[in-house]
């Protein structure tokens, strides 16, 4: 195991438990803001470990350094990990003041441009659900002036034993989505979009990706009687020009909504819907499906990590959990932090993408394999 006094270039840093705890503190508090420095600069994306209480490491690092964070602090009295820490608190108050403490600390590490992912488990006390993530997304916001994005289900697919015989199943997970202000953040979105579908060409008519060709639309605008005939004659150029756009590949697929046809998407109320008021000034607009494909929607269907091979840690989370995060909201030469690493997952994901990463946790045997796991990715 390295030492603080070790070259940056090696993976773990800790503190050596020879020393009392003056002297502990103060190598804590220079020698991680030094391995920082030096990581920052160096030429690798191998993540920097640091073993020690996220509070305690994280106050020791520079403002404003880090993009992206992405974590699952340890649930509330569900389990007993390594050396204590967050989850064993005497009640759920003190538990999510410990997690505001360390969240302030993040806030502040994290550029402006920078987000905060937030992965948190639910638990029941005298069979009542607490409503902890939920609890605590609030706290962030109204105490600490987060911006919540984001309101992400986390469907686990096939859940875990459940031999309660009084209440459904619990498969999900909720992930938050935090930044510091309300406009410019960082956020690729065409990093994260689905393969889209290919339009063609069969006998010279242009069809989307999902069979729209514009004939039962051109037909619709003909036959309209709630159209007044310049309205069919706009409505009938503007088609063609969309699907001009389809054939040359500026546009996979979309769909047009057209006065006494279809009907607005979300409102038919011209004061709080603009696509209501241009189908009543216009008598017609079209939904343009973006060429590079679909963003993900805010429920993620995604299988748990097996942890039936894994020695050391009971809940660690996917690494698919991890990769819209980082690829939509940490950039090329950015770092991702993970204050409660564990054995890495999210470190993992990071290095995978070439992105650098800090990964913080107060067990020793984590970080260890946590290591290990990225060193298996060169």
């Amino acid at each position: 195991m390295n030492t603080l006094d070790t070259e940056v270039e090696l993976p773990l840093l800790h503190a050596g438990e020879a020393f009392n705890n003056d002297a502990r503190k103060r190598i804590i508090a220079t020698g991680y803001e030094r391995a920082f420095a030096r990581y920052v600069e160096a030429d690798t994306a191998f993540p920097l470990f640091m073993q020690g209480d996220a509070l305690d490491v994280l106050k020791t690092l520079p403002s404003d350094r880090i993009d992206c964070c992405i974590t699952s602090p340890p649930y509330w009295g569900k389990r007993e990990y390594e050396n204590g820490g967050i989850g064993l608190e005497i009640g759920y108050p003190q538990f999510i003041a410990s997690l505001l403490a360390i969240f302030a600390e993040v806030k502040r590490v994290l550029k402006p441009t920078g987000s905060f992912w937030l992965n948190i488990g639910d638990t029941y006390q005298d069979k009542g659900l607490l409503g902890i993530p939920w609890r605590i997304a609030l706290a962030l916001c109204d105490q600490h002036g987060w911006v919540l994005r984001n309101s992400v289900i986390w469907n686990k697919v096939k859940g875990g034993m459940d031999n309660s015989t009084d209440r459904l199943g619990n498969a999900h997970e909720h992930v938050f989505h935090f930044v510091k202000s309300a406009r410019g953040y960082y956020y690729d979105a065409d990093a994260i979009r689905s393969s889209p579908g290919q339009s063609k060409v069969n006998n010279g008519v242009v069809v989307s990706a999902t069979g729209v060709s514009g004939i039962r639309y051109r037909r619709q605008v003909e036959l309209s009687t709630s159209l007044a005939p310049a309205e069919k004659m706009a409505a009938l150029a503007g088609l063609e020009k969309i699907l001009a756009s389809v054939a040359n590949g500026e546009l996979s697929d979309f769909r047009m909504i057209i006065r006494g046809q279809q009907r607005t998407t979300h409102s038919d109320s011209t004061s709080v819907s603009g696509r209501a008021k241009e189908l009543n000034e216009k008598g017609f607009y079209f939904l343009k499906y973006h060429p590079n494909g679909s963003k993900p929607t805010d429920v993620w269907d995604i299988v748990p990590e097996d942890t039936q091979r894994r020695a050391l840690h009971f809940a660690p989370f996917p690494a698919d959990l991890c990769r819209i995060p980082i690829l939509a909201t940490c950039p090329q030469n950015g770092i991702v932090l993970d204050p409660f690493c564990g054995v890495g997952t999210a470190m993992l994901v990071a290095k995978s993408l070439d992105r650098k990463s800090v990964g913080i946790d107060i067990s020793e045997k984590y970080l260890d394999q946590a290591s290990d796991r990225c060193a298996s990715l060169i």
